[in-house]
């Protein structure tokens, strides 16, 4: 199931009925809801305002032509209802977050740089505030716990679906925080088609993720399978020798750049739980599989590139800084045993294992969640 949306939002709103600029250098006050731009590059283009409900196809609400100077100007005397809105010019588009009682928003940008929310908004606090975000996810500046957090903290559910929809989406690991949200859209728009849609999403998603699930090799509360194989020095480690401490297996590899993205998480947690009973047991898929080995011609050959592969593993442990011991790896890639025994069939996937050495929770990703099922064990 692949649902798709290009769009996404904020937190909330402006002031009702304010003293604003009427054009530049005069005022007047506003009645009812408008949205007036100055788009650079946009001269005589026409300007669209659609209306985004999630896993729909967007409704064109208007469309007005910006004049020779790039000015547009969309005006709705009764106002505008709380919802997601879009600004398309040509290509460009953006997104745009009302709670219903705004007066007059004001954009400023370029029409090379809206898609990146290079712009400047007044009058809509919540589209400034995501506008901000969204630059910053541009930019690489904002990560994936500032996404969370804002999703956390954002008082306007509405802002908070859409962010959480868009970043979040199909992950399983953050179905339990969507749902909370669309709780929380449910208890201040219960008729809105968001509210419904986003609802049917989440169904959705839940039934997929729980029939996924049922197929997986490895199930919660089953005994973890053993695993022995030697650490870069060649000392062997056995999985089941950590029983009585609570261990994060971890199947990750030194060329999986999601694998290295989601280190810093696992050694924040591990640093922290380490001195109570927690560990962390790595499997390392590099290496060279059969097919790989099977295009040199030699042995001598065949074990040069085993040794760059391995020197790769060792590296990566060293810069990424992991500080466990427990690295093992049968330098197979796809073709490693552990691997096959739990079904991996994409990295990272980690599974939980308590201290009886049974699976407490699978697929766990970013600091918070594994912490939080840590506790639940520990």
């Amino acid at each position: 199931m692949k649902h798709r949306i290009s769009l996404l939002l904020l937190l909330l709103t402006a002031s009702l009925g304010m003293q604003c600029t009427n054009g530049i250098g005069s005022t007047a006050k506003v009645q009812g809801t408008v949205i007036r731009g100055t788009i650079t590059n946009a001269a005589n283009l026409q300007i669209f305002l659609d209306e985004v409900v999630i896993n729909k196809a967007n409704q064109v609400l208007n469309k007005v032509d910006a004049d020779g100077s790039g000015n547009f100007e969309f005006n709705y005397p009764e106002g505008l209802p709380a919802g997601i809105y879009r600004i398309r010019i040509g290509a460009q588009k953006f997104v745009i977050i009302l709670d219903g009682s705004e007066g007059l928003v004001q954009i400023t940008g370029d029409i090379n740089t809206l898609s990146q929310y290079g712009m400047t908004i007044t009058g809509s606090k919540a589209t400034a505030s995501y506008v901000n975000l969204m630059k910053g996810i541009f930019d690489r500046t904002i990560t994936p716990d500032n996404v969370q957090s804002y999703v956390d903290t954002c008082s306007n559910p509405m802002s908070a679906m859409m962010v959480a929809f868009q970043t979040m989406g199909q992950n399983q690991q953050f179905l339990n925080l969507q749902k909370g949200i669309h709780a929380r859209m449910a208890k201040e728009y219960p008729g809105s088609e968001n509210t419904l849609n986003y609802g049917m999403f989440l169904s959705q998603l839940e039934t997929y993720f729980a029939q996924q699930q049922a197929t997986e090799k490895i199930q919660v509360g089953m005994p973890a399978p053993d695993i022995s194989l030697p650490s870069p020095d060649g000392k062997i480690y056995s999985l089941s020798d950590l029983k009585g401490k609570v261990v994060l297996l971890d199947f990750w590899a030194s060329w999986c750049m999601p694998c290295r993205r989601e280190n810093p998480n696992v050694i924040k947690v591990y640093n922290q739980y380490k001195d109570k009973g927690f560990t962390v047991f790595s499997v390392s898929l590099d290496g060279m599989a059969s097919r790989d080995l099977a295009r040199f011609p030699t042995q001598e050959a065949i074990d040069q590139q085993m040794q760059q592969q391995k020197q790769r593993w060792i590296d990566a442990i060293q810069k990424d800084g992991l500080p466990w011991p427990y690295h093992v790896s049968d330098l197979k890639k796809w073709e490693c045993a552990p691997a096959q025994l739990y079904g991996v069939n994409s990295i990272p996937r980690t599974f939980l294992i308590d201290r009886e050495g049974k699976i407490a929770a699978v697929n766990l990703r970013g600091a918070e969640q594994i912490e939080q099922e840590l506790l639940k064990i520990l």
